[in-house]
């Protein structure tokens, strides 16, 4: 079995952020944080994923400030794991590739879930990039300014 090589140094934003929420497991167990999920058994079964597999991924985004464990809310002697700010700044992330997934893996008849405005019930907008000024951007007027670019 091959190694897994940290990205945590990597020059560039996209590699050191992998490095954290990288793997599936991990996304998909955000994923389920936002939609209210908190306690472990509640994880392993929505998930069908081994406890082992599942303690490992709770234990490294908890380390790494993605999730905290706090007391169960109902008072009983469980643990909860909530998103912390950090964890709740992927939520346009989680957008996303919620969007490029819907324009990009689904048949055009295919029913397929929905995120939605919770006070109307109206499908959220689709992200677009912005310049500060306002203008639309996309990849092809954009590039990386680089570390050497300076």
């Amino acid at each position: 079995m091959v190694k897994r090589v940290s990205l945590w140094d990597a020059g560039c934003p996209v590699a050191r952020a992998l490095d954290v929420i990288g793997d599936w497991w991990s996304l998909l167990i955000i994923r389920d944080a936002f939609d209210g999920v908190r306690r472990f058994s509640e994880f392993q079964t929505g998930l069908g994923i081994a406890k082992g597999m599942l303690a490992t991924r709770l234990r490294d985004l908890t380390e790494r400030g993605i999730l905290e464990s706090a007391p169960a809310s109902d008072g009983t002697a469980y643990r909860e794991y909530v998103l912390t700010a950090k964890g709740r700044g992927l939520f346009l992330v989680m957008v996303a590739l919620r969007q490029w997934g819907e324009d990009h893996l689904y048949r055009p008849d295919e029913p397929k879930s929905s995120l939605v405005d919770t006070e109307t019930g109206i499908p959220v907008a689709r992200l677009e990039m912005r310049t500060e000024d306002g203008r639309p951007m996309d990849w092809n007027n954009t590039r990386v300014k680089k570390i050497e670019d300076r």
